[in-house]
């Protein structure tokens, strides 16, 4: 299994890596050596991946990373680096290797803080002897004290750091660092080659596989999680009730209360086991003793690290209620869609009945409207407004149409 196995639908973004990739180990290999490194090198030490969301672009990012580690005695009978078997590609694809380091947000941004650690890091040699790996999940939660600490590391980069920075666009990323990063773009995979890689990878059932990937309209991740967590496809359920649920206004305050009670117990069971996870290891480090009582000095360690699990849990809700937001605003396409006869697929025909009912009593523009109120929800809880607000505003809005 080659590490661009996961690359649905990415056949351009695969072709570039993996000659990126060759040329990187022809570099490692002559520098080994202590012979020239090539003339022509399709390596470079920064990389900007974008693409709309569920497209992949953490996971081509994770893959180079691997293919660069890559450390398969294959390579030098000319096999092509990224074997996805070795302990180089095992681990970077799992995320433990040394010299691969990830930053994400924890929060609404990724604060100097936070990046501090990891410019400093990428100044030094890489452990393995390949590359250092700087993997940037959200550069566009960059700001902007963060955003001049990477500028900085990028215009000046060590000789073998890579730095690899994914954003859902490239206006979402400085002028300044994606004009010194290689930009590589994916698009949304077809919805037949997502239900293929759900069978053949996750073993999930081929009408189970292609319900979920249309539902998803190729959404790669949450194409998967539908089809192994019914936890996620009962609250998709819900959600697709919601149109039938605000034709009063009672019906549209309890409905934003359900959608964001519902965000919110979603956040907490995610949030649970890698907060105490992360408590515990940090407990331990500190040097607590029996009874779980601290050494003096550490109790604003402790407070750093409760408010970092605060702002993800915080970040993990209001994500929650964005794919309740992309689920609901899918049902509305599909009923516009039914109002001006396209011939496009709809993406829930489980449903078929409920979208038929909604078409026949409003008009196009209504249904744009709606859309465009979903919209303006997200707009708000990307500018911090209560989750409950934002919704019940929200639902209020598609009752009036």
């Amino acid at each position: 299994m080659a590490v661009w196995d996961d690359l649905v639908g990415q056949e351009r973004v695969i072709v570039s890596l993996d000659a990126a990739a060759r040329d990187a180990d022809a570099l490692v290999t002559a520098a080994a050596a202590d012979t020239p490194p090539p003339a022509a090198s399709k390596m470079t030490h920064a990389w900007l991946f974008t693409g709309p969301p569920g497209a992949g672009r953490v996971t081509a990012a994770r893959a180079f990373a691997a293919a660069l580690q890559c450390v398969s005695p294959d390579r030098a009978l000319g096999g092509a680096p990224g074997c996805g078997f070795c302990d180089g590609c095992h681990t970077a694809l799992l995320g433990t290797h040394a010299d691969v380091s990830t930053i994400a947000a924890d929060g609404a941004q990724i604060l100097v803080a936070d990046m501090r650690d990891t410019v400093r890091k990428s100044y030094t040699a890489p452990a393995g002897g390949r590359w250092q790996v700087i993997l940037v999940e959200d550069a566009e939660r960059l700001n902007e004290k963060s955003a001049n600490a990477v500028l900085k590391a990028v215009e000046e980069p060590a000789p073998r750091t890579v730095w690899l920075l994914c954003a859902p666009s490239v206006e979402d990323v400085l002028p300044t660092i994606r004009s010194r990063c290689r930009l590589l773009t994916l698009s949304t995979p077809r919805v037949d080659a997502v239900a293929d890689m759900l069978v053949r990878r996750d073993g999930i059932e081929p009408a189970v596989a292609a319900s979920v990937a249309r539902a998803t309209q190729g959404h790669i991740d949450r194409a998967r999680r539908l089809a192994t967590d019914p936890r996620a496809r009962e609250r998709r359920a819900a959600v697709l009730k919601i149109p039938l649920r605000v034709e009063d206004i009672g019906g549209c305050l309890k409905a934003a209360q359900e959608l964001v009670d519902a965000a919110a117990e979603d956040s907490k069971q995610i949030a649970e086991e890698v907060d105490t996870k992360e408590t515990e290891e940090l407990k331990t480090a500190l040097g607590a003793q029996s009874g779980g009582r601290m050494p003096r000095g550490t109790a604003g360690v402790m407070k750093d690290l409760e408010d970092k699990q605060k702002r993800r849990r915080t970040r993990s809700q209001r994500d929650s209620l964005d794919l309740a937001l992309t689920d609901l605003t899918g049902v509305y396409r599909d009923v516009l869609a039914m109002q001006l006869g396209s011939a496009v697929e709809l993406a829930n025909t489980e449903i078929r009945d409920t979208l038929e009912r909604v078409a026949r009593g409003s008009s196009p523009e209504s249904t744009l409207r709606r859309i465009e109120a979903i919209g303006a929800c997200r707009d708000a809880l990307d500018r911090n407004v209560a989750p409950l607000l934002a919704v019940e505003a929200m639902t209020v809005a598609l009752r009036a149409g």
